[in-house]
């Protein structure tokens, strides 16, 4: 039998089948996937084939094989095990949501996953929620975010799960796609399910008071189908965003707003940063480019995880647990 994984605990995995028919597995011996070092052999959004277990009493189904994956999002820990970590596979559109407070989301953070969705060809977009909270000075500071990451390309919209605000043309975006919200714990993803769907009724929390921190409620990544054609993958809220396995010499490509100056450098292998008569630069000085963004793209140059895991634990006010 073939069918698509809809969730996964790390051991076990649901299974729903072309008839919507929905299996618990797990995986028949060693499995590992050429090319890829994973945490977790098999994600959420993989095409598997499985064989019910007959040696059992109960119904339980054995997967044997996964089919090729059309893209997937992966990401690195950045607690020092360093390991890497399939977030989910064959997606339409990845939504990430976004909080100037409550909790805190930087820059370097929206960066580093959008370089991994320009890495995965997988379309991404941003979602600034919770802005019926925003105070004229958070307001101000989400606008300019809009404003530098809508100058690159990025589509940007702004929603209030809470209060129902901007969702029609969040649904019209996902109508008919496998979608993905990702983020860290308590921007609102689990929230901005039920907003969509009521009839899910996902566990949510409130941010603590005392760190203004996300609280994991959402434990492992799972996949719902929605009334108006979507299919939505909720993920657990994480905290950093390491880098997966990327070429210095590539990263430059996965900045949109650096590529299309690239032509323009002296150097064909120009990585904009200490050579003469760059583009990037000379646009940067001429504020064309964000400095936010040239920052993230050094540190990701220099494989600085350390300097980033020490950044965002510094940080109080965003305390998810990696």
């Amino acid at each position: 039998m073939t069918g698509i994984v809809y969730k996964s605990t790390g051991s076990w995995y649901t299974i729903k089948t072309e008839n919507n028919q929905f299996y618990d597995c797990r995986i028949k011996g060693k499995f590992r996937i050429k090319g890829i070092k994973s945490t977790n052999p098999i994600a959420v959004g993989d095409v598997v084939d499985f064989e019910l277990d007959e040696t059992s009493d109960e119904t339980i189904g054995l997967i044997h094989n996964i089919h090729e994956r059309t893209n997937y999002i992966v990401r690195k820990s950045v607690n020092l095990s360093k390991q890497s970590h399939i977030i989910a596979s064959n997606i339409d559109i990845v939504f990430l949501l976004v909080t100037i407070n409550n909790p805190v989301t930087t820059s370097s953070f929206i960066d580093r996953f959008l370089v991994t969705a320009e890495a995965y060809h997988i379309k991404a977009v941003l979602v600034f929620n919770k802005i019926d909270t925003y105070d004229e000075a958070t307001l101000e500071e989400q606008l300019y975010l809009q404003y530098v990451y809508t100058q690159i390309g990025y589509e940007c919209i702004r929603i209030s799960a809470t209060a129902k605000k901007g969702l029609d043309e969040l649904k019209q975006m996902m109508e008919g796609k496998v979608c993905m919200f990702s983020g860290h714990s308590g921007v609102g993803k689990s929230t901005l399910v039920n907003a969509l769907e009521p009839n899910l009724n996902l566990k949510t929390k409130e941010i603590s008071d005392l760190h203004q921190q996300g609280q994991h409620t959402t434990t492992f990544a799972e996949m719902f189908d929605l009334s108006f054609g979507a299919k939505i993958i909720d993920t657990p809220g994480i905290r950093g965003f390491g880098i997966v396995d990327m070429e210095k010499s590539e990263i430059k490509g996965y900045f949109p707003e650096f590529f299309a100056l690239e032509d323009q450098c002296k150097f064909n292998n120009c990585l904009h940063k200490d050579e003469p008569y760059c583009a990037v630069k000379k646009a940067l000085e001429e504020d064309k480019i964000a400095w936010s963004r040239y920052n993230s793209y050094l540190q990701i140059l220099e494989g600085d995880e350390e300097q980033y895991r020490n950044d965002i634990y510094a940080d109080g006010r965003n305390q998810d647990l990696d």
